[in-house]
């Protein structure tokens, strides 16, 4: 792990096994903010990241992609709201807008967004980005960096 700055951190050689541990260090480097925005190829293992990190967080619900709905509401044991997005099958932005996801990004609750890309021009000015990229079949490459 390399930490080069406050508002950017990289985790490398992230073995399956090992998620627990990554995802309690994204959820401390995270601070307050509460906008996460996952990015990486189909298969990379967003939505597995997004899972540990619910379990980091005590969430009781099933956690699984919103592929077709496009948002999932889950709640933790203390009755702290997660929002996870799914963008990758929206034809266009206003689509997202349909869904009121800027509601959602302002509410000051969690939301987890895979395929952000889909949709930048309405991420909130404040939002931490999480690249994860495929080092090999059992290890991944995460990198942080906090737009504050």
């Amino acid at each position: 792990m390399a930490d080069s700055g406050s508002n950017y951190k990289a985790l490398t050689g992230v073995r399956l096994e090992e998620l627990k541990v990554a995802a309690r260090d994204i959820k401390t480097f995270a601070g307050d903010v509460r906008v996460w925005a996952f990015e990486g190829d189909m298969g990379a293992g967003k939505t597995t990241l997004i899972r540990e990190l619910c379990c980091q967080f005590g969430v009781v619900d099933n956690v699984s992609s919103p592929t077709f709905s496009i948002v999932n509401e889950y709640q933790n044991n203390i009755g702290e709201v997660f929002f996870h997005f799914d963008f990758y099958r929206i034809e266009d932005i206003s689509e997202a807008m349909d869904i009121g996801c800027e509601e959602y990004f302002y509410s000051g609750e969690y939301c987890f967004i895979e395929w952000p890309s889909r949709i930048t021009n309405l991420l909130p000015d404040q939002y931490m980005e999480v690249k994860i990229g495929i080092v090999d079949p059992a290890q991944r490459s995460i990198e942080l960096t906090k737009y504050e």
